[in-house]
């Protein structure tokens, strides 16, 4: 089998396809992030990832699942426990959690906040789950007057730190953020801490463009690492860095939002030679799923779908392309958390079989036991690779 010579791998951050067998555990029993869009606005439009057999995977609301994919394509059950960014991104890069990562849907205990605030020698407001927008909405004239930051979570395993740039400036933000990351370790090691700072004046508060993610570094041997040992590159994109603490990248580009993070995916193509280009877009789970807008979440996906041609046009002949999901976040689903559901497995290349069907994949781990076989080096540690199956003889 002649060697693969760049993967590149798009992660639709959230793009669920239906709920787990153990979705019940998580309260998400009947999600379908795909297909309640679909249904929610009388049928998506997505003539891209409709050729590359989106709709051989599920039935969709506007997809026909009638025609003959252009690739290979099937779905993945996440093997971990969880349905958050670090544990889906992780587990697709070949790490299997045997537990999931702490949430605090009270806050956070009293000791973890007495150490922090000792660290950054600072009292705060906050301490609970909320809405980024929300929270600063209901504190941030408190903040401002006070100087306190505004510690907050989410359903996800996250320390959120909220500050207007006027008040505590971006970088000294960034060194609360680092003595927080320091401080939850073991028990208590959340994935991400999280700058969120802010601007504007009570009643117009907005956040900017300054986040920042302080994530824990994996707890074992990706893909990433395989693969910059093996002598080949991984370019990352968008926030694909601070997901995995920047080990085992070559190179990133920070972007913000989808159309951006294409953009600089096709840049970093130009360059890259050999290897992986492990991209995430972001916004179908930020700006829309969170925020439970069907619309938006439509739109977003139909943008991205009328950029796939450029991305093909950009493969050679020993390239590939993967676009998959990490976890689902239902917008039609109740509450504003993610949804633990498949994530759809689309494989497209001059080299892979057409209309060729792989099945439920058991883990996400898969994919990076696939990624690495491909690339010809050593293997992760979990996952069965599909190499074999999908490429033509």
């Amino acid at each position: 089998m002649k060697k693969i010579n760049r993967v590149i791998l798009i992660v639709l951050d959230s793009v669920g396809i239906g709920a787990l067998p153990d979705a019940g555990k998580y309260g998400d029993s009947g999600a379908n992030t795909l297909v309640h869009i679909g249904e929610a606005i009388g049928g998506l439009k997505l003539p891209n990832m409709e050729e590359l057999g989106l709709g051989k995977i599920e039935e969709i609301p506007g997809i026909d699942g009638g025609l003959a994919a252009r690739g290979s394509y099937g779905k993945m059950a996440e093997a971990s426990p969880g349905k958050d960014t670090t544990t889906g991104h992780w587990e697709l890069a070949g790490i299997i959690l045997d537990r999931p990562f702490p949430t605090y849907p009270e806050g956070f205990p009293a000791e973890v906040i007495e150490e922090f605030k000792k660290a950054i020698g600072r009292d705060i407001l906050g301490n609970k789950p909320a809405s980024g927008t929300a929270i600063i909405d209901e504190l941030g004239g408190e903040h401002m007057a006070t100087g306190k930051p505004i510690v907050y979570t989410s359903a996800d395993s996250v320390f959120q730190i909220a500050v207007h740039e006027e008040i505590i400036p971006v970088g000294e933000l960034y060194d609360i953020c680092q003595k927080a990351r320091e401080l939850l370790q073991g028990e208590h090691a959340v994935g991400r801490v999280i700058a969120r700072p802010f601007i504007g004046s009570p009643g117009n508060f907005k956040r900017t463009e300054n986040r920042a993610d302080f994530s824990l570094e994996p707890t074992g041997i990706t893909m990433l690492d395989r693969i910059i040992a093996g002598g080949q590159s991984v370019y990352a994109v968008g926030k694909i860095s601070a997901i995995f603490a920047d080990k085992g990248i070559s190179r990133s580009w920070h972007t913000v939002d989808n159309m951006e993070t294409v953009d600089a995916a096709l840049e970093a193509l130009e360059e890259l030679e050999e290897g992986l280009l492990f991209v995430n877009l972001v916004e179908f789970d930020m700006v829309h799923g969170h925020r439970r807008n069907v619309e938006g979440y439509a739109r977003a996906l139909e943008d991205f779908d009328g950029r796939i041609p450029e991305i093909l046009a950009s493969l050679g002949r020993d390239d590939l392309l993967v676009i998959t999901a990490d976890h689902g976040c239902d917008p039609t689903y109740k509450g504003t958390d993610h949804t633990r559901e498949y994530v759809p497995l689309l494989i497209y290349g001059d080299r892979v079989k057409e209309d060729h069907n792989l099945g439920i994949r058991e883990t996400f781990a898969d994919l990076a036991a696939t990624i690495t076989e491909l690339l010809e080096v050593e293997p992760v540690l979990f996952g069965q690779s599909f190499a074999g199956e999908i490429l033509k003889g």
